[in-house]
C-alpha cells in the first residue's frame, strides 16, 4: 500500500494510524525522522551513513561491534580464529539462525556457511551468475579493496567457513562488522536471479537481523516489523517506523509533539530550544569524523598541487567556525582523521594566507583565477550543519584571490551519484570510522583502489605507506607509516580538510535502551519505548 509522502496536511500521527494494523499500534511504535532516504536496501552497493542506518535493523555481519565502542564481539559468527601466517581466517557460524520470513520470500533452511560464501564471493568475483545478472558497483567492499585482498572463501561445513587472503591485513577482521558487510540470503539470490529480477536485492532486503522489512513509501516512510524468529532477544519494540523529514527544524517539530521519538542529528544552534524541553533528552558523542572538499583530480587546474594547495589556504576557517559552529562543537581538521584517532600527525598545520594563495595560482599559471563549480552539501550533518551557508562563505574566500566559485547542488541521491561518477569540480563530501582504526578514514577514501575514474587520489608513495600498515601487526609498529602518510596528504592536499565534531542526537525522555557508537552511529536493537 502506498502512503501519502510527508508534505501531507496529515500529522505523522495520523499516517501512522491509518497505515499500522492495530496489533502494532498496541505496542507503542517507535518512530525515528531520518534526515534523508536510503540510496537502496542493499548494504553492500551503498556507503553513507543513511542508508547503513536504514539498513541496519535487517542486516548483520559476521562480527560486530560492541555498542558504544570499537571492541569486536561475535555477530553471526560465534568465534574466530586466524592462522599464525596472519592469512587464514576460520568463522564457526552460529546455529539456528534464520532468516526473516517476509511476503516475498519464505526460507526453507537457516543461515549457514552457504550464504556467506555468496555473500563475499558477490564482492570479490565479478564472474558470479548473480552479479553477472545485476551488474552493479558494490561500493562498501570495493572501497575496502577486498576483490585484490582476498584469494577465496570457502565452506568447510555447514556452519565453518574459511577465508584466505592474498596478504596479511591488520584489520580485515574490523571489515565484517561494518555497515556494508551484512550477510544476504544465498536461497533468497537464487529465488530473485530464477524469477530474472536480481535487483530487487536492493529493493526487497532479506536479513537476519531483529526487524524485518514491511514496506517503503518513497522518500516517505519505512516500516519495519519486529522479526518474531530472531535468535537474540525479543524487541519489545513490534513496529520500528523511519520517517523521511528533510527539513531540520520539521525534524525538531515533529520530535516535539511525540510524532517521532528519535531524530537524526541536529545543529549546535538547536541544542538550547531542545535543552528547554523535560520531554526531550540529548545523546552526545565526540565522534570518530571528518568533514571536507575534494577535488575532481581529472579537471585541469586541479591536477595541479599549486591550485589545490591555494584554495585551501584561501579558506578563513576561523571565520567559517564561528559561524557554523557557534558553541564550540567541532574542531578544526588538520589531518584526514581526527586526533582521537591513533597516529594521528601533530606536526602538520592548516594555514590562512590569501596573499600566498594567490602567488601559488600565478605560479600554476592561473594569475588572473578561473571558474569553478562548488557543489553544496544538501543534507545536514554533524561536521557540515549548513552546507549552503559553508559555500557562500567559502565562494567570498575564493573570490578574494580571483577564484569565482558557481555554487550547485542536487537531492541528495542525485548528488551522491554524480559525484560518483565524477561529475563534480569541488565537492562537499565526509565520512565516519566505525573501527576507530585510520586505515578506515585513508584507504576507503584515499588509496587508488576507490579512484577507477581517476577522479580520485592516487599517489604511489601514499599507497606503498598504506599497503604496508594495513600488512604490519600492531599499532606501535604501523604508526610510521600513518604519519608519514599524513605528510604526504598534506603536501599534495587532495582534500581540503574541515571539521571533526560532536553529534547530538535528540529522543524523547521515554526511549529506552539507546546507545551512540563513536562514530555517531547507532541501531534500534533493544530499543523500546517507556
Amino acid at each position: 500500500m502506498s502512503l501519502p509522502r510527508l508534505s501531507s496536511l496529515l500529522p505523522l500521527a495520523a499516517l501512522l494510524a491509518a497505515a499500522l494494523p492495530a496489533p502494532v499500534l498496541a505496542a507503542k511504535p517507535l518512530v525515528f525522522c531520518a534526515e534523508a532516504s536510503p540510496e537502496g536496501f542493499d548494504p553492500a552497493m551503498w556507503d553513507s551513513a543513511t542508508t547503513y542506518n536504514i539498513a541496519k535493523p535487517v542486516f548483520q555481519g559476521l562480527v560486530e561491534f560492541k555498542r558504544g565502542g570499537v571492541a569486536l564481539r561475535p555477530g553471526l559468527a560465534e568465534s574466530w580464529s586466524v592462522s599464525d601466517d596472519g592469512l587464514l581466517y576460520t568463522f564457526r557460524l552460529r546455529r539456528g539462525v534464520k532468516f526473516h520470513q517476509t511476503d516475498y520470500f519464505t526460507p526453507s533452511r537457516d543461515f549457514s556457511a552457504d550464504d556467506a560464501v555468496f555473500t563475499i564471493n558477490r564482492w570479490i568475483r565479478p564472474d558470479q551468475p548473480f552479479n553477472q545478472a545485476f551488474k552493479t558497483p558494490l561500493t562498501g567492499p570495493d572501497g575496502y579493496g577486498l576483490s585484490k585482498l582476498i584469494e577465496s572463501v570457502r565452506k568447510v561445513d555447514e556452519h565453518t567457513l574459511q577465508i584466505r587472503l592474498k596478504e596479511r591485513n591488520a584489520p580485515f577482521l574490523t571489515f565484517f562488522a561494518m555497515g556494508f558487510a551484512g550477510m544476504q540470503s544465498a536461497e533468497y539470490a537464487d529465488q530473485l536471479l530464477k524469477a530474472g529480477k536480481p535487483q530487487q536485492i536492493n529493493l526487497l532486503p532479506v536479513g537476519t537481523g531483529p526487524y524485518r522489512f514491511k514496506s517503503y513509501a518513497k522518500d516517505a516512510i519505512i516500516r519495519y516489523e519486529a522479526n518474531p524468529q530472531y535468535w537474540g532477544k525479543p524487541q519489545k519494540t513490534r513496529s520500528l517506523v523511519f520517517a523521511i523529514v528533510a527539513d531540520p527544524q520539521v525534524r525538531i517539530q515533529k520530535l516535539k509533539a511525540g510524532e517521532c521519538q528519535v531524530a537524526a542529528a541536529v545543529r549546535e544552534s538547536d541544542l538550547d530550544a531542545l535543552l528547554g524541553d523535560k520531554n526531550i533528552k540529548i545523546a552526545a558523542t565526540g565522534a570518530s569524523n571528518i568533514s571536507y572538499l575534494a577535488y575532481n583530480l581529472k579537471r585541469p587546474q586541479f591536477a595541479k598541487r599549486e591550485v589545490r594547495v591555494a584554495l585551501d589556504i584561501a579558506i578563513n576557517r576561523d571565520a567559517l567556525f564561528k559561524a557554523l559552529f557557534p558553541k564550540g562543537g567541532a574542531t578544526q581538521a588538520v589531518n584526514p582523521f581526527p586526533p582521537s584517532t591513533w597516529s594521528w600527525n601533530p606536526k602538520t598545520r592548516n594555514e590562512y594566507d590569501p596573499a600566498k594563495a594567490k602567488a601559488l595560482l600565478a605560479q600554476a599559471g592561473y594569475p588572473n583565477g578561473f571558474a569553478v563549480n562548488l557543489w553544496a552539501l544538501p543534507v545536514q550533518r554533524p561536521t557540515n550543519p549548513n552546507g549552503k551557508l559553508m559555500a557562500q562563505m567559502i565562494q567570498q574566500d575564493w573570490a578574494r584571490i580571483g577564484v569565482k566559485a558557481n555554487i550547485q547542488s542536487y537531492e541528495w541521491g542525485e548528488y551522491l551519484k554524480r559525484a560518483g561518477a565524477g561529475e563534480h569540480d569541488v565537492y562537499m563530501s565526509g565520512l565516519t570510522s566505525n573501527s576507530g582504526d585510520p586505515d578506515d578514514f585513508l584507504w576507503n577514501s584515499l588509496s587508488c583502489s576507490v579512484s577507477k575514474g581517476g577522479q580520485r587520489f592516487c599517489n604511489a608513495e601514499f599507497e606503498r605507506l598504506l599497503q604496508l600498515g594495513r600488512q604490519t601487526t600492531g599499532q606501535k609498529q604501523r604508526t610510521p607509516y600513518y604519519l608519514k602518510a599524513q605528510e604526504i596528504f598534506k603536501r599534495e592536499r587532495p582534500w581540503i580538510t574541515i571539521a571533526h565534531s560532536r553529534i547530538y542526537i535528540p529522543l524523547r525522555a521515554n526511549v529506552q535502551g539507546f546507545i551512540m557508537n563513536p562514530n555517531g552511529s547507532f541501531d534500534f536493537e533493544d530499543v523500546w519505548l517507556k
